[in-house]
């Protein structure tokens, strides 16, 4: 048979030239191409604290150090090699062939396969490179200078004037008198809720320190004494210092640890609260708590030294500066009131709920305030109630412990003990008493439409929350393994994700410790006194949970804002404590309360809700003098505004490359608030 083509013909053809010339050509760029590569890549993981970019490859005094990691280090490959040192030179007339790269770690949340992993390494940390950004000149980055930036320029902000003396205290969702007048009513405490100023109506000075203000006293120490110039107000101790809540000794208060209920010390009633009901167990099984109307929050203050957290919270009523104190002190608090809305917390949040002497009617409106506390409270948690009913016998009283026992026993909560002035009751663990009630019992169950956990001006309702049927929220791991057990309401969050959750919660906790453990190497956050901590974008709460890991002696709120998902019973479900906030109005606490805010990827997000500068004036009237240290990640975008507001505010500030360098995408400020 005669072939089809011989090898004269197929050389000729078109199609063969075509191909082998492609072949030879690409040969040729591929080995182009290696040759250079060798000397073109750049380190990643590195945060830049040069002022300016380096002026040639042979400065050494202007060579980047390396302190941290890129917020998207997830986004690059492993395998990326070094530049050559700066001062290294290059034979141009007889180059040596280059080294065969160096072998590195994987760097990253992803591996070789595009899976996430939870053995991913973060990069080395230079602490001593710290000491360029501490000595160099912060005062001048004031939201200037924004040419060779590539940013568009934005409307300057002018300096913010100082508020009149009158408004030291001034909380402005609390104190919008204008708003509390037009209220239709006030018999349920409304007037203690939410009345945020309209639109442009908000704060627009900067709140002055009372006079003598002084750096508050660190922890443990401000645990028993706070300096009276920082809260300069008497009457707690005209209408409380017989109780041994609080009393004057020369220019401080002091906090002999009492309470109404508790004359003698909050540590023996926590003693007899333990012996009442040994299954409580403080630090195991009930690891976060809640005190209702708190006073100075001595309750809070001694459970965590039982590795307790407690939140305390009070409205801000007769008693309007208890809240104070207690942040003053050191211990986790916050204003809130049970009036006519949700509690900004979710369902099955607190392992304890605590009522001493805090001047609620549980009963009233069909117990649609005990029925608020029952949504709060885990299954199979416990309510402690410390009242006058419990043990007086006068008719009144004896009527109002009947309501209160035939209400509990309604909504299947079983009395465990009552003994002295003490009365403990337990939350079922599922739905099986609440289905086996008789039919028309009241209150009823609530509809199964209803959504638990939301809670943003939300209003109260009288009906008996369901408990999942999965058992979520009660089969949590006792303290402190819970703290880093993926929670199985994990799988409940209403978020882009589903079979991934649990490898994020390990990878996002992972993040924060490493990162945290370079902070305290470069930054000295032990030596900070950091005591007060907000986390004004806590996700799943990592950052909490790697401050507790690494003994920094700090709590914190982790405040999950409504413009995303809710993840606050994760939170809870990790023995953390936190809140549902929009960070478009201003927060619920008094100013000067707060050591460190800490903000990750917060401002890209709220602007397209509300202006910058209203958040940046919130975050200023919340931190306090002195001591007050913000840190901010986010986009570049955002940068210039964020400077200018800060100026505008007299914080000192410093911006930082993130470690994709001085063109990447993020970038970090952080800033000082200083006495002026």
């Amino acid at each position: 048979m005669k072939p089809l083509m011989n090898s004269s013909e197929l050389s000729k053809a078109p199609s063969f030239v075509k191909i082998l010339a492609f072949a030879f050509i690409s040969l040729s760029f591929f080995y182009l191409g290696k040759h250079y590569n060798d000397y073109a890549s750049s380190p990643i993981f590195s945060i830049s604290f040069s002022t300016t970019p380096p002026q040639s490859l042979s400065s050494s005094s202007s060579s980047y150090q390396n302190v941290g990691i890129s917020p998207n280090y997830a986004l690059y490959p492993s395998n990326f090699t070094p530049l050559p040192s700066s001062n290294q030179t290059l034979d141009s007339a007889a180059p040596a062939p280059p080294p065969p790269p160096p072998v590195v770690e994987r760097i990253g949340i992803l591996d070789e396969n595009g899976a996430m992993a939870d053995d991913f390494e973060v990069g080395e940390f230079d602490p001593g490179s710290v000491e360029v950004a501490n000595n160099s000149s912060t005062e001048e980055v004031k939201g200037e200078g924004k040419e060779g930036r590539g940013q568009e320029a934005s409307a300057k902000v002018e300096r913010y004037p100082v508020c009149d003396d009158s408004m030291a205290e001034y909380i402005p969702c609390l104190d919008n008198v204008e708003a509390i007048r037009r209220l239709n009513s006030t018999d349920k405490g409304e007037q203690f809720e939410r009345h945020c100023p309209k639109v442009g109506k908000g704060l627009n000075c900067l709140l002055p320190p009372p006079k003598g203000y002084k750096k508050p006293i660190p922890w443990p120490q401000s645990r028993d004494e706070v300096w009276f110039s920082n809260i300069p107000h008497t009457r707690l101790v005209e209408d409380k210092g017989g109780q041994n809540w609080i009393a004057i000794k020369g220019d401080k208060f002091v906090f002999p640890g009492g309470g109404t209920q508790f004359i003698h010390g909050a540590d023996q009633y926590l003693d007899q609260i333990s012996q009442m009901v040994p299954d409580i167990k403080f630090g195991q099984h009930t690891r976060v708590a809640l005190d209702i109307g708190c006073g100075v929050a001595s309750f809070g203050a001694f459970l965590l030294q039982r590795n307790v957290t407690t939140l305390s919270i009070a409205p801000k009523d007769v008693h309007e500066n208890q809240i104070q104190f207690a942040l003053e002190r050191g211990v986790p608090a916050m204003l809130s009131v049970f009036a006519s809305r949700r509690l900004l917390y979710p369902s099955q949040a607190f392992d304890l709920i605590h009522c001493s002497r805090c001047r609620i009617n549980w009963t009233r409106d069909d117990g649609i305030l005990l029925l608020e506390a029952n949504r709060l409270l885990r299954a199979g948690a416990y309510f402690t109630w410390a009242a006058q009913p419990v043990y007086k016998h006068e008719e009144n009283l004896q009527e109002q412990w009947k309501d209160m026992e035939n209400l509990t026993s309604r909504i299947c909560w079983e009395l465990v003990k009552k003994e002295g002035y003490i009365a403990i009751w337990r939350k079922p663990l599922n739905n099986t008493c609440y289905l086996s009630r008789e039919v028309n019992m009241q209150p009823p169950l609530c509809d199964p439409s209803d959504d638990p956990d939301s809670v943003w001006y939300t209003d109260l309702k009288a009906c008996i929350t369901r408990l999942p049927d999965n058992g979520l929220g009660a089969n949590i791991s006792t303290w402190p393994q819970r703290l880093h057990d993926p929670p199985d309401r994990l799988q409940s969050i209403d978020m882009d994700a589903y079979i991934s959750r649990k490898e994020i919660f390990i990878a996002e906790s992972k993040y924060w410790k490493e990162l945290i453990e370079n902070y305290i190497r470069a930054y000295h956050w032990k030596e900070m006194n950091f005591r007060n901590v907000m986390d004004m974008r806590a996700g799943f709460g990592g950052f909490a949970a790697a401050l507790h890991d690494l003994d920094i002696d700090c709590w914190v709120m982790n405040v999950v804002p409504v413009s995303g998902f809710n993840t606050l019973p994760v939170i809870y479900d990790r023995g953390l404590i936190g809140v549902l906030h929009d960070w478009c109005e201003p927060f619920d606490t008094y100013p000067r309360t707060y050591d460190l805010l800490h903000a990750i990827g917060l401002f890209s997000i709220e602007r397209k809700r509300c202006n910058v500068s209203t958040i940046m004036l919130e975050m200023d009237r919340i931190l306090r003098f002195d001591n007050g240290r913000v840190y901010i990640l986010d986009s570049v975008s955002v940068m210039d505004e964020l400077e200018e507001a800060a100026a505008a505010m007299r914080w000192v500030c410093s911006r930082h490359d993130t470690a994709e360098g001085p063109h990447a995408s993020w970038k970090v400020l952080m800033c000082d608030k200083r006495l002026w």
